[in-house]
């Protein structure tokens, strides 16, 4: 027996959805980079055409190789029917009518999925699988000794007065830790001052890195100039921006708009992978993911750990 693909019905509820869902481009793009990170996927979209016929081009493809992206298009519903704020679309003109329109869609797309529960069953299998198996990496001895020789290290820079030799220190510190999780961190992660600036591939996904060790939270034009760096590299390459001492609410504000180019990361954050309370590869999911769906890039630890 062939492998139970996804009904047409659905997938037509999804690509109202998706259309439905954000007025701009840029969101879309957003929500779909955060979603799929595959770039053999991303590659076949054009985002000089019209939204109904990007959604059209993405979701006919996959539905059609469902043996190799059905979990894609799994997670794509899943996303969606998650999303149930719409103020974005109400700021707009006759923003209540395209709110109420993309609820409806949402809504639709959610109760075709009922008739679909077994895949998505399977698909949330499989993400437990996933997580039990980077569960099992943290338990094993060598991450876990690994882990604690970093969180030492990093204890011992806290207190430090030395910036140079502080940043050159987290340099190795970052450097180590990606490399333990399999995030094939690039050989050119350099230090200037306080700032780090590498990068590092994460799910087919390119990544910029940047680092910064200052007593302010960082600014608005901080982060500008990090999303002037990403606006210049290729479509899909995204951005993690990691603050020890965390983001200015303004700045945060500024950047949950529009296109999601960029995820933060603070020293909470980076001090939870070191104690093992959630790996890396989790922790920047999460994060991910939450940008997609809400446009908060800036998802707090223990928002994370609780659940929320």
């Amino acid at each position: 027996m062939g492998k139970k693909v996804i009904a047409p019905a659905a997938i037509n509820a999804l690509k109202e959805a998706l259309t439905n869902i954000y007025w701009y481009k840029s969101d879309l793009r957003s929500f779909i980079m955060n979603t799929i990170s595959e770039p053999a996927i991303l590659s076949r979209l054009n985002w000089n055409e019209y939204k109904r016929n990007i959604v059209t081009v993405l979701i006919d493809f996959l539905s059609r190789n469902q043996d190799s992206y059905q979990s894609d298009l799994l997670r794509l519903m899943t996303e969606v029917i998650k999303i149930s704020d719409f103020s974005h679309l109400e700021r707009l003109e006759d923003g209540k009518k395209k709110a109420q329109k993309a609820k409806e869609s949402v809504n639709a797309l959610e109760a075709l999925m009922k008739g679909h529960s077994d895949l998505v069953e399977e698909q949330k299998k499989y993400e437990e699988r996933r997580k039990d198996v980077y569960k099992k990496i943290l338990k094993n001895t060598g991450v876990k000794e690994k882990l604690e020789e970093l969180q030492k290290e990093y204890f011992s820079l806290i207190s430090s007065t030395e910036h140079q030799k502080r940043g050159y220190q987290l340099e190795r510190i970052l450097k180590e830790l990606f490399t333990l999780f399999d995030l094939d961190p690039k050989a050119s992660f350099k230090v200037t001052g306080e700032q780090i600036d590498g990068a590092f591939t994460f799910e087919n996904t390119d990544y910029l890195l940047e680092a910064r060790w200052q007593q302010d939270p960082v600014s608005t034009k901080e982060l500008d100039a990090f999303s002037g760096k990403l606006s210049r590299k290729l479509e899909n390459t995204l951005g993690l921006f990691l603050s020890i001492n965390g983001f200015s609410e303004d700045s945060v504000k500024a950047h949950a708009a529009g296109r999601k180019l960029m995820i933060l990361v603070d020293g909470s954050d980076l001090m939870a992978v070191l104690e093992g309370r959630i790996d890396l590869i989790q922790l920047l999911l999460r994060k991910r993911r939450h940008a997609s769906q809400t446009g908060n890039i800036y998802l707090k630890i223990h928002e994370i750990i609780m659940g929320k």
